[in-house]
């Protein structure tokens, strides 16, 4: 790999890579050959007849026909030199075979809208911009993963294939099945809580889920990464936000440790872990800070509208110096029939939605467990109990008190990172318009 070749003494070496750019110069020719771990300057002096006129032979006159993004492998020279722009090494070339062409013309440059580079995802993903979004990703994946395991939860794979709605049947994608009709799950929710019924006590989740959501904000998307976690024997909602913010510290310090530096030189960006414990607003008081702001909610919406959760977090930002806030408390009227509320004032349940940089990343609760009171409570949502097939039999048969939270993994990479949309973060994004590539 390219990244390694600083690391080794000078000498014959072999390596392989895209072609970035050739300059094709009179005395000598040199060409930046990119992998997926870095790039590296490749060297070749031309050969010349007495009289000084360059001469036509190999690799010189394969190097002048070389196109952006052929992929190629040479062997040749290492040598250390401090004068080299490009990471201090170069190649002095022996020898160059191309292994794969590539059409002279790319459909893509750097200018290119996003929806056009998204049609030619492959080659907008050899940029090392974008190539460092997706190790980004793994590692910050691989810290929770490392929390989960260290800390004995068990890791599910629940079914995207739904016989009924997981949550409502808004916003569902119905699918044919053999005879009958099953929908793609907009999350892992009853799953999860069918873990905490069978004693799994803690789980987590990191899968796709759908959305039949026709929208077309820069945060929203079709189908996605969703990171799930359960746990069992809480006492309300707070052991919820406490697991959550210990997980986002595990991801970011991973982040930052592994990742920091290229991303202040990519994206001109600090990764900042937080502190802990991150700052806790009940939704009402955070209305009043926002409206003291000089923005006002629509008074006929209980939630925290888009502009509602900029304002808020730039008051926790100029206030606690935070980029995270849990906004607590919502209005059972909002919330799932499942989310428990609060035994002094039915009307708010116990849950939060975690905002980070002004944008809503998770949502978390403590569940109902007890089942007369779910029966009730789904019924007040216009939920038939029939049509929730076997959920309700997980508490018909003696269930801890459990809660937990799903979060949008694109999400936390778009604002991390500073990114304006969630299809800059996503592998291969899919929204109303886009089923391919």
């Amino acid at each position: 790999m390219i990244k390694n070749l600083s690391a080794l003494d000078d000498g014959p070496v072999t390596v392989s890579g895209w072609v970035d750019t050739v300059r094709d110069q009179k005395k000598v020719q040199f060409v930046v050959l990119r992998d997926e771990s870095g790039a590296v300057q490749l060297v070749n002096p031309r050969t010349t007849d007495a009289d000084g006129v360059v001469v036509a032979d190999e690799p010189a006159s394969t190097i002048s026909t070389l196109s952006q993004g052929s992929f190629v492998t040479v062997t040749g020279e290492l040598k250390h030199d401090e004068r080299v722009k490009l990471g201090g090494i170069e190649v002095k070339l022996d020898s160059l075979t191309v292994q794969s062409h590539a059409i002279a013309e790319t459909p893509i440059a750097a200018d290119s809208s996003l929806d056009k580079r998204l049609d030619w995802r492959f080659l907008d993903l050899r940029n090392p911009k974008q190539n460092l979004i997706f190790r980004i990703q793994t590692t910050f994946l691989h810290a929770l993963r490392t929390y989960w395991v260290e800390n004995d939860f068990i890791e599910i794979h629940t079914p995207k294939l739904m016989a009924s709605a997981s949550e409502s049947r808004a916003e569902l994608f119905e699918v044919e099945y053999f005879e009958t009709k099953a929908y793609l799950a907009q999350s892992p929710q009853f799953f999860k809580q069918m873990a905490q019924a069978a004693g799994f006590g803690k789980v987590f989740e990191v899968g796709p889920a759908f959305r039949a959501d026709p929208s077309f904000t820069s945060r929203h998307s079709t189908e996605f990464t969703s990171v799930d976690s359960e746990i069992s024997w809480i006492e309300s909602h707070e052991d919820v936000m406490k697991l959550h913010e210990a997980l986002i510290v595990a991801g970011f310090t991973a982040v930052k440790e592994k990742h920091g530096d290229e991303v202040k030189a990519l994206f001109d960006a600090l990764v900042t872990v937080p502190a802990t414990p991150f700052p806790r607003i009940p939704l009402a008081e955070a209305k009043e800070i926002v409206k003291e702001r000089g923005y006002e909610v629509p008074r006929d919406d209980d939630d925290m509208d888009p502009e509602g959760e900029r304002q808020i977090s730039a008051y926790v930002a100029e206030k606690f110096g935070h980029e995270f806030v849990f906004l607590t408390d919502y209005a059972s009227s909002i919330r799932p029939f499942y989310h428990m509320r609060h035994d002094a004032d039915a009307g708010l349940t116990k849950s939060y939605d975690l905002i980070f940089n002004g944008t809503e990343i998770s949502t978390g609760a403590q569940r109902e467990h007890r089942i007369d009171i779910l029966v009730e409570q789904a019924k007040e949502k216009g939920v038939d109990p029939e049509e929730l097939g076997t959920y309700l039999d997980y508490f018909r048969y003696g269930v801890p008190s459990h809660g937990g939270f799903g979060m949008g993994l694109a999400r936390v990479l778009m604002l991390l990172l500073h990114q304006a949309s969630i299809r800059e973060v996503t592998y291969l994004f899919r929204g109303p318009t886009r089923l391919e590539p």
